[in-house]
Parts: C-alpha cells; structure tokens; sequence
C-alpha cells in the first residue's frame, strides 16, 4: 500500500505540474498563433486554464492528504508541505477569484470584445497578474518535481 501511495504522489505531482506546462506554455501559445479568431483562442484556453485549475486543486488535495500522512504533525516542518500548499492557494485565487472577474469584465463589455471597450485596461491589468500569478505557480511547480526527485525521505 506504501508503494501504491507513493506512485500516486507523483502521478499528482506529474500531472499538475506538467498540465500547467503543457497548457500554458504550449497549448495556448499554439491557439493564438494558429487560430485566426483571437476571441476563440482566448475562449478555449480559458477552458483549458479552468481544467487544469481544477485538476491542480484535485491533485493538491492528495498530495496534503499523501504528506500528512506520512509525516503526520511534523508535516508542518516539511517545506514539500507548503510549498503544496502555496500552489494551491496560488490556483484557488485564480480559478476563483481573478477567472471570474476577468470572465465578467468580459460580460460587463458586451456587445462589444473587452479589449475593444472602456473596460481593456482593467482586463489587461488582471491578465498581466494573472499570468504572473501563473509563471510563479510553473516555476514553483519545477521547485516540486525536483524536490520530488530526491525521493520521498
């Protein structure tokens, strides 16, 4: 059952991390260079960020529930531990609270497109924090895969 565990630690770890990989710097970057609609490619990853927003706090629960486990309250003393922990804080704050109001900017612009409306320097502002948000998120997640590497000590 241990080894079980184990590999579905880093089943989460490989899937969280390498979803936002994978998304946000292939996927999308593809969409907006393939796609002559910048509102579609916008639109459908969008959905994609959602996704792999969802399945990185799926992922982050079972790895706090994996890390509790194993160390119990000394789980409180590993920095594996929070740097979960901070991640799914970091995906918690953008898939529920700047997606959605980046989502009712958009709304709030219709009919017209929001980078065409009185309303594109705040959705800017939110999509250039969001996108940090994101590239430390990424980078956090590199910090995870390495560290997992070592093994699980």
């Amino acid at each position: 059952m241990k080894r079980l565990s184990e590999a579905l630690y880093l089943i989460a770890i490989t899937l969280w991390v390498g979803g936002l990989w994978a998304i946000g710097y292939m996927a999308a970057p593809v969409l907006f260079a393939s796609l002559g609609d910048r509102q579609l490619a916008g639109m459908v990853a969008g959905k994609l960020f959602a996704l792999v927003g969802w399945l990185g706090l799926g992922c982050a629960a079972w790895l706090l529930i994996f890390l509790v486990s194993r160390w119990g309250g000394r789980v409180l003393r590993q920095a594996v531990f929070w740097l979960v922990v901070l991640m799914a804080l970091m995906t918690a704050a953008s898939q529920f609270g700047i997606q959605p109001l980046m989502a009712q900017l958009k709304l709030d612009a219709l009919p017209r497109e929001v980078m065409e409306s009185v309303l594109r320097d705040r959705f800017a502002a939110w999509h250039g924090v969001s996108s940090i948000l994101y590239l430390v998120q990424s980078l956090l997640g590199l910090w995870l895969v390495i560290w997992s590497g070592r093994g699980l000590k």
